[in-house]
């Protein structure tokens, strides 16, 4: 038997240092810009040209934090970006999952030609799409409300492809058991489909929250009044309206990064357990 200073010596060899040390390098990179950003939320205006140069601001203002508050009615961006966000999940992962079903479990002629002309509306850029969706929400009256920024999300064609590929991995002989014991399609999927699922509608409700909740450019052009306003909309006012209120604007972000930051460290061992089973039928 070897003795532990023996093994210690074979435990360490230079290409196991310097993959340590590139680890450390890596993780130093990520973590410096956030780092400086609460820094910079902790500042005052005037001392924040100072910080570029001293590396730390020689007087602490965590005040900034209750006048983010104070400014702009940020409460309240809170709420309906979590509003917003919470329907458009709910609904996109119910349409989703039904579309995905019907794509993957029954058959039906041309299934799979509609699929990839369903799917070939990904090439499509939003941009584009811009304008006939405000036309089309201007026509139904959904201007300037919630209807209008929480309806035309509600559908995804990746969402329909991402659950598709989770269906595809569940043997058909359970629905072929189900349908024995008198199960239509709404059991199954219901009671033998959705249940096994669950992984891919937990990864697909983690992108659609993330992706909504840091929405932009669409609440920009569909609101006017303040109170429908999202956090990335109200964050912009301190940019704007009160002049480059540059601490606010860190201080404002940092508490805008909480619920995301929170949803990914609760759900992340779904998110990649749902990307494995994902990646077992493609």
């Amino acid at each position: 038997m070897s003795d532990p200073a023996t093994r210690s010596r074979r435990s360490f060899s230079v290409p196991r240092a310097l993959g340590f040390a590139a680890l450390v390098v890596l993780g130093a990179t990520f973590t410096a810009p956030f780092l400086w950003q609460v820094l910079i939320s902790l500042s005052s205006l005037t001392d924040v040209d100072l910080l570029t140069r001293t590396g730390f601001p020689p007087v602490l203002k965590p005040e900034n934090y209750p006048q983010v508050f104070r400014k702009v009615e940020f409460a309240r961006y809170f709420f309906n970006s979590f509003f917003v966000a919470g329907w458009v999940t709910l609904l996109q992962v119910i349409t989703s999952a039904m579309a995905a079903y019907a794509f993957s479990r029954i058959r039906w002629p041309m299934r799979d030609r509609v699929f990839l002309l369903y799917l070939a509306t990904l090439m499509i850029p939003g941009v584009v799409l811009m304008v006939p969706n405000f036309a089309i929400v201007l026509g139904l009256g959904m201007f300037n409300t919630y209807w209008g920024l929480i309806v035309p999300a509600a559908f995804s064609a990746y969402g329909t492809f991402l659950l598709r590929q989770f269906m595809l991995t569940i043997p058909t002989s359970l629905d072929e058991a189900a349908a024995i014991d008198g199960a239509g399609h709404w059991r199954v999927f219901t009671q033998v489909v959705l249940p096994l699922a669950r992984p891919g509608l937990i990864v697909l409700a983690i992108f659609t929250f993330l992706g909504n909740y840091n929405s932009f450019f669409w609440p920009l052009i569909l609101t006017k009044d303040d109170n429908l306003r999202v956090l990335p909309i109200g964050l912009l006012a301190f940019d704007s309206t009160y002049g480059r209120e540059t601490p606010l604007i860190m201080a404002g972000s940092l508490m805008a990064m909480v619920p995301p930051v929170l949803v990914f460290v609760v759900l992340q061992k779904y998110l990649v357990k749902g990307i494995q089973l994902g990646a077992v039928k493609g």
